[in-house]
């Protein structure tokens, strides 16, 4: 079955790759390695999921941001393989939680975008992965969340 029959059965679409914020491109290409430029969780519509987690925003919620924040990452892997099936590997995710100082469940949080990615790419969608807590994200946005990926020759 293909990331896209998957993406369709969990009723889910790509969105365009969201456009950089600043001086920086969505990915860089590296051999077979594709880094992904961190992305938020940016709606169909062009909001973004903002405010603290731990305070303004639960934990349900925010890992419902981090899912989102996956499906902007899952455009832009489009973008840059041209196809999700040349996807070999998520090989490492790096999760930013805006959280309280207090905060301490942002494995949880960041595990909107893990298990989506496990959901679309099966076995090969299994990463190494970091979640940490900051004080702040561009936008004031939930969550920012970075990744790696491997393609096929």
């Amino acid at each position: 079955m293909t990331p896209y029959i998957r993406l369709a059965e969990l009723g889910l679409t790509l969105p365009e790759p969201p456009t950089p914020i600043a001086n920086f491109v969505t990915h860089a290409e590296s051999g077979r390695l594709i880094f992904l430029s961190g992305q938020g969780p940016l709606r169909a519509d062009g909001t973004l999921c903002t405010g603290k987690v731990g305070e303004d925003v639960t934990v349900e919620e925010a890992y419902k941001h981090a899912r989102l924040t996956g499906l902007n990452l899952l455009a832009v892997m489009h973008a840059a393989a041209g196809d999700l099936g040349r996807i070999v590997r998520v090989v490492k995710l790096l999760g930013f939680v805006n959280a309280i100082p207090t905060f301490s469940d942002h494995p949880k949080v960041v595990n909107g975008c893990s298990d989506l990615f496990a959901a679309v790419f099966d076995s090969i969608g299994g990463h190494a992965r970091s979640a940490i807590g900051v004080g702040s994200l561009p936008g004031n946005i939930t969550v920012e969340i970075e990744a790696v990926i491997e393609i096929a020759a």
